[in-house]
């Protein structure tokens, strides 16, 4: 189907259709990539079933294993969320709340919770067709169950490793000790062992110049819808909070205030 749009060039036009190409060798490359993915070869086996801390549906404390995170699924997807944030990190943290009384180092990245915040909403989606998908920081579960409701989630499973070696072993704490934003992938095989199947490991890569590390560059909807605008992505990263009109939709052409 040709389109074309009301009064545009013809020098837009050509422009637009060589775009078009582009954008379509593009998705094909993407979807071969999808493909090896999906075809790797057994990873390695996991060396112990880590125990995590979370919160239970009573809203008390308890632990669980990756073992049952698995539940009906035969995969797993676990998100190193870094809370605490790295130590170089001086974006503001929250201003409001229990999370807002935490020494900045020990607070959570922005990044990090601009990305689970645009996870949380689509959860019932994800995991109403098969996703199965958890959040694993180091700070405590108090803390992290704190923010959650200071953040108002909803639907993201929310763990602590702070008492295992799980986040150091797959990439989530650097030899530093400092936290890394790495989302591994695991596969439960028929036999019943669990093995790694994929994680961002491109986070490590060296990075193209002007670039940031785009090791979750198809999962971070904000930075991709930036890249469809004239300006492509801003120079600046994500904050815990902006002087911004977004909880005034009301006023600004979203929906009507509550009444």
């Amino acid at each position: 189907m040709k389109v074309n749009f009301p009064n545009e060039s013809s020098d837009y036009r050509a422009a637009r259709d060589a775009l078009l190409k582009r954008e379509i060798q593009l998705r094909r490359e993407m979807e071969a990539v999808a493909a090896e993915l999906r075809a790797l070869p057994p990873g390695g086996e996991m060396p112990e079933d880590y125990l995590f801390d979370c919160v239970a549906e009573d809203g008390g404390l308890a632990t669980i294993s990756l073992s049952g995170l698995f539940r009906d699924s035969d995969t797993l997807m676990l998100y190193h969320f870094m809370f605490p944030r790295h130590a170089q990190d001086t974006r503001p943290g929250p201003s409001q709340g229990r999370t807002a009384a935490l020494a900045l180092a020990d607070g959570p990245c922005p990044s990090c919770t601009a990305l689970i915040e645009s996870w949380d909403s689509m959860m019932p989606h994800f995991e109403g067709l098969g996703g199965n998908l958890a959040v694993v920081a180091r700070a405590p579960i108090e803390q992290v169950a704190a923010f959650a409701r200071e953040r108002g989630w909803k639907h993201i499973r929310l763990l602590s490793g702070g008492t295992n070696h799980f986040r150091r072993d797959y990439g989530g704490d650097g030899a530093d000790g400092q936290s890394i934003s790495m989302l591994t992938v695991f596969k439960r095989w028929p036999d019943g062992k669990i093995r790694l199947h994929w994680a961002s490991e491109m986070i490590h890569a060296p990075r193209d110049p002007g670039q940031d590390p785009r090791h979750l560059g198809t999962v971070e909807p904000f930075w991709t819808l930036f890249d469809l605008t004239p300006a492509g992505r801003p120079s600046a990263d994500e904050q815990i909070e902006y002087p911004c009109h977004c909880d005034d939709r009301g006023r600004e052409g979203g929906l009507p205030p509550a009444t």
